[in-house]
């Protein structure tokens, strides 16, 4: 895994194709001590395993864990490539300024390597998420930022930022798996040469017994879950899953060693549900701004 198969961005700059996912690693999002020291190791031995893809988030409450883990780690900046995201709170022009100087200061990083808006909340701000589109763009420009993206965009909301500033996003990080293929985006992102991520790339664990799968998956004597990540990767995705468990860490990075067939991508492709497929929230309607007490979704 130390040599993790890149995918090149439309700005010249290649991400792993295999990342380790850091939401919910401890049962709250508060940031202690406690919890930092919990997730540095959860992070730390996903590195020792061999991850070098760490993505996290401002609204993860885990940033200073992950840098922890990082700084601890003694690998070389350019061995690492570490993705965060601005948190809902922050739209605000000033405030993504502020809030990505504070994600590099708990990462104990002088730049990031890819910064993507959490969620496009257009029922919020005015409707404005195109003000904060510049203003993340302009992280770029400065330096501290080489590649900046977005998250849970739908098609429209693509299209809106990029009319707007003529500023493509280098990755939409968006929910995908083979319950829910979220076609409409792929095919948009598609156009525009944005590459896809894909969070909760197993569906939240909910297509792992799945018939199909399991079948799949003894074919190649591999786990379903080792099949759903190479099903992404055949499919040009970025796929991003979590575990705390050493092993499991080490099972899904085992996916380089086996191609499916044609007739096994064309049997996952057929489970697609549609939109009830769907384990997350719709980006059109999501509005949740973590607050004190509040109950995170």
């Amino acid at each position: 895994m130390h040599m993790l198969p890149t995918l090149r961005m439309h700005n010249e700059t290649e991400i792993p194709r295999l990342g380790f996912g850091t939401l919910n690693l401890t049962s709250t999002r508060e940031d202690t001590k406690t919890n930092a020291d919990a997730v540095a190791q959860t992070v730390g031995t996903a590195i020792e395993v061999g991850y070098r893809h760490i993505d996290t988030a401002q609204m993860y409450g885990n940033e200073r864990g992950v840098g922890i883990a990082l700084a601890d780690s003694g690998l070389a900046r350019d061995e690492l490539f570490v993705t965060s995201k601005l948190g809902n709170g922050n739209h605000h022009p000033d405030d993504v300024r502020r809030s990505f100087d504070e994600t590099l200061d708990k990462l104990g990083l002088d730049f990031l390597d890819l910064f993507l808006m959490h969620w496009p909340l257009p029922t919020l701000y005015d409707g404005d998420f195109v003000s904060t589109w510049s203003a993340m763009a302009d992280l770029v420009t400065e330096g501290r930022l080489r590649s900046v993206g977005v998250s849970n965009f739908q098609s429209q909301h693509l299209e809106r930022v990029i009319d707007a500033t003529g500023v493509v996003p280098t990755v939409n990080q968006i929910e995908v798996h083979p319950y829910f293929h979220n076609n409409e985006v792929l095919t948009t992102c598609a156009r525009h040469d944005i590459a896809v991520e894909a969070w909760s790339p197993l569906g939240k664990g909910a297509v792992l017994d799945d018939a199909v799968l399991t079948a799949i998956a003894d074919a190649h004597e591999k786990s379903a879950a080792q099949v759903v990540l190479r099903w992404h990767l055949q499919h040009g995705r970025v796929a991003i899953p979590k575990s705390t468990r050493r092993a499991r860490m080490s099972e899904n990075s085992a996916v380089f060693d086996f191609e499916l067939t044609s007739d096994d991508m064309q049997a996952i492709d057929a489970l697609d549900r549609g939109n009830e497929g769907r384990r997350g929230p719709n980006p059109d309607t999501f509005d949740w701004i973590p607050g004190p007490g509040a109950t995170r979704p």
